[in-house]
This record gives C-alpha cells, structure tokens and sequence, in this order.
C-alpha cells in the first residue's frame, strides 16, 4: 500500500509540474542571437519553461511583434537600438537582462586592411540610425574619418565633418551587408549577419570594434511583464555556467558573454 501512495504521489508531483509549465514565444535574429536562444530553450524545458524560439530577417519587425503581443521577448539588440525604437515608434518595451557583446566588424573581399581603402573607396553600412551610426564611429576609431562633435552614438553621413578619403557610403539593410562585399570595397557588419554568411569575425574582418564597446545585447520585455515568474526563469537559465560555456566553446571571442 505505501508504495502504491508513493507511486500516486509522484504521478501528481508530475501532473502539477506539467499543469504550470509556461509557454512562451521568444523573437531573435538569424546567427549567434537564435543558436544560443536554441540552447537555452533546451535548458529551459526541464525547469517548466517551454520557449518557441521565432526567427526574424530584419531588426525592425521584433520589437513590433513584441509590442503588439505575438512575442512575449526578444533578444537581438543593443540599448541604443532599443531607445532610438523606443524614441521613433514609441513601443512600451523594458530591458530585463544582458546577454551578449558582438563586436561590428569591416570586411572585404577586395583589401586585407583598412590602410588599402582608396580615394573615393565605396563602404556599405547598416541604414538603421544606431548601427549606421555604430559603424561610423568604428571608421573613426580608426582614423578614417572625423564625425561632428555631439553626434552621441547614432551620428550619420551627414555628420561626417572630414573625410580625407572621400569615401562613399552605401546605406543597406544589416541583412543585406554580406552580399555588398561582391561589389562595395568593404562593408561594416554586424556579427550576427556575418556568421550567417559564413564569415569569421576572428578571421576575416580587417578591423573590429573595441571590447568596451557600449553595445551589450539585451532581452526585452513589454513594460509590465519584468515581474513575470517566467522572465525570471529565462534570464536565470541564459545566464547560466552552461549557456556562457557554450558561447565561448562556439564561438572562441567572436561573440562575448555581457553578464
């Protein structure tokens, strides 16, 4: 008899853990952003949070599937995304967590440095303000450019106050980066998309932004979810020693732990 109620015991221990599972829907972009939202989705089931990890081609669409409730998160951007978002569409959304660093890099597939970029070179960029911007500013660290002062981190071409080199600026969308190098000098682009292409950040890029870079990743909530049980749950199982030992096993620095 005590082993048929220990037994009985149980099966409700497992009914009730399956009755409070959550379910969630979590928006991220192609490369790094989905890969280690897939491992962490893996993580997250045991503990009783199921994570539907959605895939978004651009960076414009997350942040509105959020705010209009198709997603309950999203992990794919940087806070000055986020507020420029935030500032131009007025979405309701908050920052609950860091995750990751993925420093912007230049490519070519016609130089092996910056210092070969010639007069009237042509470099493809994002064409949203704040990684367009954030590109500018990697072209100025490293002294192509000067930008006019109090430009903040989203400056554009026409905050450009020299330009020595007179180079030319093809504004696209981050996606569409990777293709550019068949025909722009260099193209600036984000880590993200770069591995999706199959390039190497370690490898490939001529110039990487610095590691104290203000562009930490972050997941994003609507505002009033933060409180959420599950919210806790999922940045708990992201932040884990097992997610950050994937990270730097697969990626080997490209793509660095911001927590």
């Amino acid at each position: 008899m005590r082993r048929l109620l220990t037994l009985s015991a149980a099966a409700l221990a497992l009914t009730a853990s399956l009755a409070s599972a959550e379910d969630i829907k979590v928006g991220v972009t192609p490369g790094e952003h989905a890969e280690i939202m897939e491992e962490v989705a893996k993580l997250a089931e045991p503990k009783g949070l199921n994570i539907e990890v959605i895939e978004f081609s651009d960076y414009v669409v997350p942040n509105q599937a959020l705010a209009d409730g198709d997603l309950n998160a999203n992990s794919f951007q940087h806070v000055p995304y986020l507020e420029n978002q935030i500032k131009d569409r007025g979405f309701p959304l908050s920052v609950v967590a860091k995750t990751i660093t993925t420093p912007m890099g230049v490519y070519s597939a016609k130089l092996k440095s910056l210092d070969a970029l010639a007069d009237g070179a042509s470099v493809a960029i994002p064409n949203d303000p704040t990684n367009g911007g954030r590109a500018l500013l990697l072209l100025q660290d490293n002294g192509l450019l000067t930008l006019k002062e109090g430009t903040g981190l989203t400056p554009s071409p026409l905050d450009i106050a020299d330009n020595p080199r007179n180079l030319k600026f093809l504004e696209l969308d981050a996606a569409q980066l990777p293709r550019a190098l068949e025909d722009a000098d260099a193209a600036i682009i984000n880590t993200n998309f770069a591995l999706a292409a199959g390039l190497s950040p370690k490898d490939d890029a001529i110039a990487m932004e610095k590691a104290d870079s203000p562009y930490a990743n972050v997941i994003v909530v609507r505002a009033g979810d933060e409180g959420q049980p599950w919210v806790k749950q999922l940045v708990e199982v992201y932040h884990s020693p097992e997610i950050k030992a994937f990270i730097d096993t697969k990626y080997e620095g490209a793509v660095i732990t911001a927590w």
